[in-house]
């Protein structure tokens, strides 16, 4: 005779089972052929973890070269006429990277007011420039001639990488 915890213990664990076998998909009636099946289930799911990992590696790397090839500049009028808030981003520092960037500001004729730089790995600069003198100095002019000191410190880099 089975004791009254015993039965229910036993009627827990067959419900856990039907659990287990609907969640699973499973079309097995013994208990071990379930157990079985979950197992497979579970290494299934695990292969689909490491496929999915390495997908998003090759994504993130593939994101990576993409943008390191083309740094991000960003320029936004302020409400102050001849203000711009200007953000630069590469993935790539070179040397004089923000000296170059600098220059390109002062031949346009803007002044840096507040700016914040970091020039480690990456290159971030975040900056606000005003008080122009050349009143032809639009935001489109402004992100143009950060590009190319961008693009004039890359190569030059590069150019000193390969001597």
């Amino acid at each position: 005779m089975m004791s009254r915890e015993r039965k229910k213990q036993a009627a827990a664990l067959q419900e856990k089972l039907k659990i287990l076998r609907s969640i699973t998909h499973s079309h097995a009636l013994s208990n071990t052929s379930i157990i079985m099946d979950a197992s497979a289930y579970i290494k299934e799911l695990k292969q689909k973890v490491v496929r999915l990992n390495q997908e998003i590696a090759c994504a993130q790397d593939a994101l990576t070269h993409q943008s390191s090839s083309y740094p991000m500049v960003t320029v936004e009028t302020l409400g102050v006429q001849g203000s711009f808030l200007v953000n630069v981003f590469s993935d790539k520092s070179c040397p004089g990277l923000l000296v170059s960037v600098l220059e390109a500001f002062d031949e346009l004729g803007l002044s840096v007011l507040q700016a914040t730089a970091s020039c480690a790995d990456s290159f971030r600069l975040e900056a606000v420039g005003g008080e122009n003198v050349a009143d032809n100095v639009d935001e489109h002019v402004v992100k143009q001639a950060v590009l190319q000191a961008v693009r004039n410190c890359s190569e030059s880099g590069s150019e000193q990488d390969e001597e």
